[in-house]
């Protein structure tokens, strides 16, 4: 669940990023803040997580497996 929320906070940061050319780490004082690297860290290695258990995770994922 903990990745899953740091996954749309990155995504919502791309949005706006793209959108406004802002980013939600300037709440904290920019990227230079450490408290923003914490966030960006923490998104990153979730990213991470995310693709080295997709597969058993994913119910799409393992029913093709299955097949």
């Amino acid at each position: 669940m903990v990745t899953f929320i740091l996954l749309v906070i990155g995504g919502l940061n791309w949005l706006l990023l793209g959108i406004f050319n802002w980013e939600v780490g300037e709440l904290f004082g920019g990227q230079s803040a450490i408290i923003s690297k914490i966030i960006y860290i923490l998104v990153g290695l979730s990213a991470i997580y995310e693709l080295a258990t997709h597969k058993a995770n994913c119910k799409v994922c393992s029913s093709k497996s299955s097949q």
